[in-house]
């Protein structure tokens, strides 16, 4: 079989498929890599999806590899992204101009790549991020706008925007993400994915992150059992860890397909900051809902009341202007020298520049409001309830250049940004596991993601109910037509 014919014929096949094509000796290591390559070629001109590649690296580890039954995703295809996972050798950015220009060189792995690595997966290049992954767009000036492969006018979300790309057209089966404040759960949604934040703590930052930080990494995949048992193999925590989530009773992979019982889920179908919400994203949640019902479960319109609290975002902004500023030092450090305003995106300066305007009262008081909202938000399903249903965002994904670098106003993008995706970032802050699923559609093929929330700790629950919807209304069917 010719590559071309491989590359059509795997195109759509999800990981854990394709770990048992190699497994069979059906194909092998390489030829699925260059399948992937070959993908990489005709499709991401279009979509610029993938913005660094190592193509002879990785076909030296895939000629190399030899299947064995402790390689779940033996010989499967991979991306990271471009943000915060150093791969020993390799270039990374970080969505930063200066850092692409020095051709940065990572000298070590993270732990999670490692995992990644010692599951058997093959990673041949890094998929496109905003700068630091500030905004849920992927547009950087250092390496340009990805696209969604749906309808290419319109982003395709972010800050992993470059894996949701890459992993709707079929490029790769399921790419590495990051979420900050709704950086997988966005693309995921943008793109037609699942995408699962998990628990604060439920995988390692070591040896750089901070688990008690608003940010956690994982992956974008298409279906619920590539979720499950990639989570299985890259789990639990490192050496150091500040927060580490409980241990889960059973492999997630044993959780698809699982009864999940009659649960009492609330809902949201509307902006509860009064802002703009696009009829298709009211219908799609409604929806979901009407399906939650016929599947057993008890639905009401109730959500936890402090998520109406408009002054949230605004408590907090010392934190995340302080983790900018204290990103432009790890900068400098990358770097090897002072970082100047010609080397960071206007908004990114501009949000480290404010933080300079505060004081360490200012930082620590944000931080116990933090504490406080958490407590406050995470009491709702300790009170009774097992999961809340939201948009994922409230209107259908953004034209590009919608959300940019405003010379006039610099903080212009993060209000955008805000109005946007509402009901994303309280559960960063929370530190609740929280999944995309993309059960909706519009009429012209655009898709629209609904978010499920879980209690603390229960990404088994989610991986349940989300292998229970995509049963019975499979989502496999929709994909581009690039």
């Amino acid at each position: 079989m010719s590559i071309s014919d491989l590359a059509r014929q795997t195109r759509f096949i999800d990981g854990v498929g394709q770990a048992e094509l190699v497994a069979s000796g059906k194909v092998s290591a390489l030829e699925l890599l260059d399948a992937a390559i070959h993908r990489t070629d005709e499709f991401n001109t279009a979509i610029n999806a993938i913005n660094i590649t190592w193509f002879e690296h990785a076909r030296d580890l895939a000629k190399k590899f030899k299947p064995g039954a402790d390689k779940k995703f033996g010989g499967v295809p991979f991306l990271l992204k471009d943000l915060g996972a150093p791969y020993a050798g390799q270039h990374m950015s970080n969505g930063n101009i200066a850092l692409k220009n020095s051709n940065y060189i990572a000298q070590s792995n993270s732990l999670l790549v490692q995992r990644f690595i010692d599951c058997g997966l093959i990673t041949f290049g890094r998929t496109n991020s905003p700068e630091f992954g500030s905004v849920p767009v992927t547009e950087p000036l250092a390496w340009g706008a990805t696209r969604n492969p749906f309808d290419t006018t319109r982003t395709s979300g972010g800050s992993s925007g470059g894996g949701g790309a890459a992993v709707a057209t079929g490029i790769v089966p399921m790419a590495h993400a990051s979420d900050g404040g709704g950086s997988i759960r966005i693309p995921a949604a943008c793109c037609g994915l699942v995408g699962l934040k998990t628990s604060q703590g439920r995988v390692s930052l070591a040896p750089f992150g901070d688990e008690a930080n608003f940010s956690v990494h994982f992956a974008l995949t298409r279906t619920v059992r590539d979720t499950a048992a990639l989570l299985d193999e890259v789990h639990g925590p490192g050496v150091g860890d500040r927060v580490i989530a409980p241990a889960p009773t059973r492999r997630y992979a044993e959780e698809v397909g699982a009864d999940p019982g009659k649960l009492r889920i609330g809902f949201i179908d509307h902006h509860l900051a009064g802002a703009k919400i696009d009829a298709e994203c009211v219908k799609a949640t409604r929806d979901t809902c009407k399906l939650l019902e016929s599947l057993g479960h008890h639905v009401e319109n109730k959500w936890p009341a402090i998520l109406g609290e408009t002054s949230a975002s605004g408590k907090f902004t010392a934190m995340w202007s302080t983790n900018m500023s204290v990103g432009l030092n790890t900068l400098a450090q990358m770097l090897g020298r002072t970082v100047t305003k010609d080397d960071v995106e206007l908004m990114n300066w501009s949000m480290a520049e404010y933080a300079k305007g505060k004081t360490a009262t200012d930082h620590a008081q944000a931080v116990y409001d933090s504490v406080l909202y958490r407590r406050i938000l995470q009491q709702w399903w300790a009170d009774g309830w097992d999961l809340l249903v939201t948009p994922t965002v409230v209107q259908l994904p953004l034209p590009i250049g919608t959300i940019r670098n405003f010379p006039e106003d610099p903080m212009a993008a993060l209000r955008i940004a805000g109005e946007w995706v509402p009901y994303t970032p309280p559960f960063n802050t929370s530190g609740q596991p929280a999944i995309n699923v993309p059960l909706q559609w519009t009429p012209d093929g655009i898709p629209l993601g609904i978010q499920l929330v879980a209690a603390y700790g229960r990404e088994d629950l989610l991986i349940r109910v989300a292998s229970q919807l995509e049963a019975a209304q499979p989502w496999a069917q929709h994909t581009p037509t690039l």
